[in-house]
């Protein structure tokens, strides 16, 4: 098989049931859900494997997830059948409790960063943001799309900034408060 096809050589894209203008929104917000899957691959190369663990395997987890989200947003077909459930959701919030009892206090803004891959989880974060902007963006204008996708971005957004955290606590590396906010968090 080769890699290339020529057919989107027309700026049109397959999808399955049908195809789309590359730059339809259903192209941009599975567009972005990839990039996002790639960040956290990237942060998955960067993380010790004894040190990490549980994060690690969170985050093949939510690769797989992402390819589900994104597939899921990519049928046209008539009879659809979604691969993402709601399960994945109370699975994410549940290791956002873990992970959240585990990071120190938090009372104000932190700046993105730290460790390397604390800070790519950080952009990994912030994709996780665009892409559910795009995806309330699409549910306004096509009904046909798996609502559970956009839930699932915003609390996998939460779980990034929850794993960074504790992988600059668990390497001793501070977060850097954002020196003009107010205390925000509360206990």
């Amino acid at each position: 098989m080769k890699l290339y096809t020529k057919t989107g050589d027309t700026g049109k894209t397959s999808l399955i049931g049908g195809r789309v203008d590359k730059d339809s929104l259903r192209v941009e917000t599975y567009g972005a859900i990839d990039e996002l899957n790639s960040f956290i691959g990237k942060a998955v190369s960067e993380l010790d494997q004894a040190l990490f663990k549980d994060i690690l395997t969170d985050l093949e987890t939510i690769q797989h997830e992402l390819f589900d989200a994104g597939g899921d947003l990519a049928n046209v077909m008539k009879e659809r059948h979604y691969k993402l459930t709601e399960q994945p959701i109370v699975v994410l919030e549940a290791r956002i409790d873990a992970l959240s009892d585990e990071a120190p206090p938090l009372q104000r803004f932190i700046l993105p960063g730290g460790a390397s891959a604390a800070a790519t989880l950080h952009i990994a974060r912030t994709v996780a943001r665009r892409a559910e902007r795009e995806m309330v963006t699409l549910m306004k204008e096509v009904e046909d799309v798996p609502k559970v996708v956009q839930k699932y971005l915003n609390r996998l957004s939460d779980y990034l900034f929850a794993a960074a955290r504790v992988v600059n606590a668990r390497l001793h590396v501070a977060d850097v408060e954002y020196i003009r906010s107010g205390n925000v968090f509360k206990k």
